[in-house]
């Protein structure tokens, strides 16, 4: 039996007491996973390798991950991306998964993932007048007008599309179980806040509807097989149903006190 742990959103930038930090990583450890797979949000752009590379230590366990907006704060998305693909190269329990591909977990268990991006198509979309700290603090986003924000925003959701719609084909056609693990829910009905879908004005900003579209256009086309995505992003926890083959699950979280969001049992 091989298990897997799943985090999201454990933002470890505000976690300021070593302690605590001790004590996740103990809560992590008590489960006996053999993977660890990690949502995004884990920090910001100037801790991030610090803290990749201590998950690793600690850990002893391949750990698995995508980057979360948070992530590049500080920083830019082109930089970012670089350490993470370098550390990846460099460090043999890391692995990023848009470079790693698809990864065989178990003979019947596999794991694709990308880091995806809220690309301001669902509720208002453009017209959306909500202002997210990403503006001002990624340097992609910074200077932009409201127009060229959302342009900005649909690139980015097409380009994680993209991915997925060059590499879930050959992923559900090798694992009859496929985990897909993203930051950012790819459907309105994934994209919880305290208990309920977000409003028309978020929803841009914290979905995914190209990815969405690319997922469920797999899963039809592959009905034999089980579809299982894991975001996070909005710190709402919530599951979702999509397709009798498409089960998607938010992640819960909270600023300051990182959780363990489940432990996988993956299919042999």
């Amino acid at each position: 039996m091989k298990d897997a742990v799943w985090l999201t959103d454990i933002h470890l930038e505000f976690v300021h007491s070593p302690e605590e930090v001790d004590r996740f990583l103990g809560r992590v450890m008590a489960a006996k996973p053999d993977c660890v797979l990690l949502g995004g949000d884990t920090s910001i752009a100037t801790d991030l390798a610090e803290i990749l590379l201590m998950l690793e230590d600690r850990l002893s366990i391949p750990v698995y991950f995508v980057l979360g907006n948070h992530d590049f704060y500080y920083s830019s998305i082109r930089q970012v991306r670089r350490l993470a693909n370098d550390l990846t190269r460099d460090h043999a329990r890391l692995h990023w998964l848009p470079a790693a591909g698809v990864v065989e977990l178990t003979p019947h268990t596999g794991l694709l993932g990308h880091d995806g991006w809220g690309d301001g198509r669902l509720g208002k979309g453009a017209d959306s007048e909500i202002y997210l700290s990403d503006y001002s603090l990624i340097e992609e986003f910074i200077g932009l007008s409201a127009g060229e924000r959302f342009q900005k925003l649909n690139q980015l959701g097409d380009e994680a599309a993209d991915y997925f719609r060059k590499m879930l084909p050959p992923a559900l056609e090798g694992f009859p179980n496929l985990i897909l693990l993203t930051h950012v829910p790819p459907f309105r009905e994934s994209c919880w806040y305290e208990g309920h879908i977000s409003g028309d004005e978020y929803l841009p900003h914290f979905a995914c509807k190209a990815v969405g579209d690319e997922i469920i256009r797999a899963a039809e086309s592959h009905p034999q097989c089980l579809l299982t995505v894991l975001c996070g992003h909005t710190h709402g926890q919530g599951e979702a149903f999509i397709l009798p083959n498409l089960h998607v699950k938010t992640g819960g979280a909270e600023y300051g006190r990182p959780r363990l969001q489940e432990v996988i049992t993956l299919a042999q």
